[in-house]
């Protein structure tokens, strides 16, 4: 019974369907189909065509027959070559060439290849606007936020989250009402009848609660100065400056302040480079203004940040003698 002729006679014996050798296997099988067939016991089932086994993803991508659904859109660099692009500028170029920082957010922010006076003008805002004390409320939180004890990212942060309406954001303000004024045909005087009376707010970029025509703020003389200068022309910034001697006429601190002379000469900038309207429009909905004053800003902030963790400066507290305890 240990033979393999043997163990087969056996289960012959007892009804099993034996081969005489395994390669005559498949034509029992076969055989008895056939038989089981005829004899009524089986139904044959129609032939069909296997499904089709989808190809891998990777060899389908590679022969570009499929791709992934995009989740995000990038059109202003490209890091998958050999050379790191922004906006299609090479970044070897840049270095090589010597291009300015004002030349590459140019690329990063506003998709244009800046001719050099523009490059140069972003660069003169964000030095303008680097630091303005420690007594703004940008510097003072980040130097409160700091000598908490908290981390160099917290203390930044809670600086530029004071940046708003009150504080920095007379920048994109100040540009979308002046061009309104300009655009449409507003002359001064109506435009600020039409600001107080239609849109009851003070004019943004006007006004400052310290300097005055007497005693002017050198940040706004030295924009001036450097539009004039170069700027191939600047509608926005005369158009400005024809409101501003009508409303120190009613008061002599009402003049145009650093924060609208950037916004507003940043129109005249986007006047030279040729920008459609659509273009000019969404550089101002997309806040890029504000955008030049966070990143000038954070330089300053980040300063005081380095400065009072260098003093080991202990938790600031308020003075009790600057608060007036108005409850019993």
């Amino acid at each position: 019974m240990e033979t393999a002729d043997a163990k087969n006679k056996a289960l012959a014996e007892v009804g099993v369907i034996v081969p005489e050798s395994y390669d005559t296997f498949g034509d029992k099988i076969r055989e008895t189909f056939e038989k089981l067939k005829a004899e009524g016991k089986i139904e044959p089932l129609d032939d069909f065509d296997p499904p089709q086994i989808p190809q891998a993803y990777g060899k389908a991508a590679a022969q570009g027959i499929v791709r992934r659904p995009t989740d995000v859109v990038v059109t202003i660099s490209n890091e998958r070559g050999d050379i790191l692009t922004y906006n299609g500028v090479p970044i070897d170029k840049i270095i090589s060439e010597e291009l300015s920082l004002g030349y590459v957010i140019g690329l990063l922010w506003l998709k244009k290849e800046l001719p050099p006076f523009a490059a140069k003008y972003i660069e003169l805002v964000l030095k303008l606007t680097a630091d303005h004390g420690p007594a703004v409320s940008g510097a003072h939180n980040a130097i409160v936020t700091a000598r908490a004890g908290k981390d160099l990212m917290a203390s930044l942060a809670s600086g530029i989250l004071t940046i708003g309406p009150r504080f920095g954001g007379a920048i994109s303000d100040a540009a979308k009402y002046f061009k309104m004024g300009l655009d449409s045909g507003k002359h001064p005087p109506d435009f600020i009848n039409y600001m107080k009376d239609v849109v009851g707010i003070n004019i943004p970029g006007i006004g400052h609660r310290i300097k005055s025509v007497q005693n002017p703020d050198i940040r706004v003389t030295l924009l001036k100065k450097f539009v004039n200068e170069n700027f191939p022309k600047h509608p926005y910034l005369d158009y400005a400056l024809e409101v501003e001697k009508l409303t120190t006429q009613k008061r002599n601190n009402l003049i145009l302040n650093v924060d609208g002379c950037i916004g507003i000469c940043f129109l005249d900038l986007m006047e030279n480079i040729d920008l459609t309207p659509e273009e000019k429009q969404d550089v101002l909905d997309t806040e890029v203004l504000n955008g030049l004053f966070v990143l000038g800003r954070s330089i300053g902030m980040m300063g005081h940040i380095f400065d009072q963790k260098r003093q080991r400066a202990a938790l600031y507290r308020q003075p009790w003698d600057e608060i007036l305890y108005a409850s019993k």
